[in-house]
């Protein structure tokens, strides 16, 4: 790890021109208005070990989270993807296991970093020179099991899932929370009605929070020595009161024996797109508010997280999957949470 932080320096150049390839055999199908005629799925980027947690900055460029694999083969980044170059750089050589990222309406980077290896099972700043700065990491004096995904609110609220599904190390809270974190430092358990919350997203018009359930059964990788039971995948709703507390959970859809969602993202209609991990049939699906499948887009490995760009590109879903980074022209501008309407 530390032979690789010190060849890595904020800004280096991986890449001096992309594959720009077009991986015209994967299935699109469903609602035209949302995935035209002929949208093709390109790929940016796939020199990654395991990518996550895309973020769309005030710059129009595109940050995503990506990890060694193996785990110990190198530290987590935080990755930066420039439309106009087409160039991907490394915005921060060693995330503390960065996982989901958001910006706040004042630019500010925001992410979730996990437990494995060290990682700092932490909500985090990333300044723009890279520098992790730890914003809060423990509830009433325990330690958080591995942050996961976020979502900002236009008031400056962050709702961030705490599952853990990897690693060895010790729990210290009894269950995997859902928190809450007010602007004033106030932080507080925003719902237990999920067993393991992973993706988080709100809708356009702020009144509906959506929580993916994936529950894989564990919270270590031994699966071989203590074989997982997995409990429910499912993709929920919740109205979000006008203090940010949360009313009751709906059901919006139920995966059943297939694993759920991972990260997700809205368009400005309020459709849903969730990155599916369903081994059967993964890839980006999209639901309506009410959790009716409206379109799916294949892609080429089980997908993370999803993201629209912005300015030129707020039509364009960018997706982290595998080892890589791709997006797809959609007919439907996205939506950015945080930001002011």
């Amino acid at each position: 790890m530390t032979q690789l932080l010190t060849a890595l320096t904020i800004g280096t150049l991986l890449t001096t021109s992309m594959s720009n390839c077009l991986a015209a055999d994967l299935t699109v199908s469903g609602d035209s208005r949302i995935v035209p005629v002929g949208a093709v799925l390109e790929t940016l980027w796939e020199e990654g070990g395991f990518t996550e947690g895309a973020a769309a900055g005030s710059d129009y460029c595109i940050y995503f989270s990506d990890f060694a694999q193996p785990f110990d083969s190198g530290p987590a980044r935080v990755m930066k993807f420039d439309p106009k170059t087409m160039k991907i750089t490394v915005h921060c050589p060693d995330s503390g296991m960065g996982n989901g990222l958001m910006f706040t309406s004042g630019g500010k980077l925001i992410g979730c970093c996990a437990s494995p290896l060290g990682g700092h099972r932490a909500l985090v700043e990333f300044l723009s020179d890279g520098t992790v700065l730890p914003i809060v990491s423990k509830f009433e004096g325990k330690r958080f099991n591995s942050p996961n995904d976020l979502v900002i609110d236009r008031k400056g609220r962050i709702y961030f899932s705490d599952p853990k599904y990897v690693g060895p190390e010790k729990l210290e809270l009894d269950r995997f929370n859902l928190f809450r974190l007010d602007p004033d430092g106030t932080l507080q358990i925003a719902t237990q009605a999920v067993d393991k919350p992973n993706g988080v997203m709100l809708s356009p018009d702020q009144k509906t929070l959506y929580v993916a359930e994936t529950d894989n059964g564990s919270a270590t990788a031994d699966l071989d020595r203590e074989p997982a039971t997995p409990g429910r995948m499912t993709l929920n709703a919740f109205v979000v009161n006008d203090d940010g507390s949360l009313g009751a959970k709906t059901v919006l859809h139920n995966f059943g024996k297939e694993t759920g969602i991972d990260g997700m993202t809205v368009d400005k209609e309020g459709h849903i797109y969730a990155a599916v991990r369903s081994r059967n049939r993964f890839g980006i699906v999209v639901f309506d508010p009410f959790g009716h499948e409206l379109a799916y887009i294949q892609t080429p490995i089980l997908p993370t997280n999803c993201v629209f760009g912005r300015g030129d590109q707020q039509k364009t879903l960018y997706i982290t999957a595998g080892r890589g980074l791709y997006r797809m022209r959609l007919g439907i501008p996205g939506h950015h949470a945080a930001l002011v309407k």
